[in-house]
């Protein structure tokens, strides 16, 4: 094997895509965790303008790398070690392999909030994670973002340029806010409600009011989450590799961590959380993975 890739989200399947058309024997581990397939419909993937699940895009890409050669193996990797002579050991659902390269796409998890059946909330698009992915969805309608501890200031002000009427809820949780952040949601027109919630109301396709524990209600059109995300960057971490204050990995231009032969693609590197993101970030690892290995067996003409 060339490369075994950890993580079959757009990130780990894109590559596998593009080092199976490099000729590289290529091992996607499939965790069945990609944040991808929780998403009900994307409008914002280039080329697809009916938009498109994330199962839907995930499936696309399976059959793309696999029909080059790629190997889609369900399972999990418990343990990355380097090896003396170079390249990797890992462990894959109890299995010993041994390979030169490896290549980490294995995302992040969205913190979820405190919410009955939020999971289910999400797949239905009744709780949204990404602004940037579907902001324009939402132009003009009544929006809360829940967040709290670190505010997501950005975020919020970035919504902000769709709606007039958005409203920071902290479900009851301190707001660790510097005064002059409090002041720039004031001055944007943007509402805090440190009340604390007691349930939810669902109708339909839509959550109908929010229950709050001093006996009001609440009515929102869309509501989003910024309470951070868990990086699943710990197969790297304990090779050595450097990250950034969230564990998200740093790289260089090439998709290169700081491990010799150990490359990062996708939401598990620092930056914009972007389908299209991971995709380049991908291609670049592939290509310099592809470049890095001796050439494969040339074929001979017929």
């Amino acid at each position: 094997m060339d490369c075994l890739v950890i993580g079959a989200g757009p990130a780990g399947l894109t590559a596998a895509v593009y080092l199976a058309r490099f000729r590289r024997t290529v091992t996607v581990v499939d965790g069945g965790a990609s944040r991808a397939s929780w998403i009900p419909v994307s409008h914002n993937l280039v080329g697809f303008p009916e938009g498109l699940s994330g199962d839907a895009l995930l499936d696309r890409l399976r059959v793309q790398a696999t029909r080059y050669g790629a190997v889609i193996q369900p399972g999990t990797v418990s343990a990355l070690s380097a090896l003396p002579e170079g390249g990797f050991e890992a462990t894959v659902s109890g299995a010993s392999l041994r390979v030169p390269r490896v290549l980490l796409a294995t995302g992040g998890l969205d913190v979820e909030p405190e919410l009955p059946g939020v999971r289910n909330a999400v797949r239905r698009g009744l709780v949204r994670y990404c602004p940037i992915c579907d902001a324009f969805e939402v132009i003009g309608q009544k929006v809360a973002l829940i967040a709290f501890g670190r505010c997501r200031v950005k975020e919020a002000l970035l919504l902000r340029g769709y709606t007039a009427d958005l409203t920071v809820l902290t479900l009851g949780r301190a707001m660790e806010m510097p005064d002059d952040e409090r002041r720039t949601l004031h001055e944007a027109g943007i509402a805090i409600d440190e009340t604390p919630v007691a349930a939810l109301s669902v109708e339909g396709d839509r959550i109908a009011a929010w229950h709050m524990q001093d006996g009001t209600e609440r009515r929102y059109d869309t509501i989003y989450s910024a309470l951070g995300t868990r990086i699943r960057s710990g197969l790297a971490l304990g090779l050595g590799a450097a990250a950034d204050e969230d564990g998200a990995l740093l790289v260089d231009r090439h998709q290169r961590t700081g491990v010799d032969g150990l490359y990062a693609a996708g939401d598990v590197v620092g930056g914009l959380s972007q389908v299209s993101v991971a995709s380049g970030h991908a291609a670049i690892a592939a290509n310099d993975i592809n470049r890095s290995l001796p050439f494969p067996r040339p074929e001979r003409a017929s």
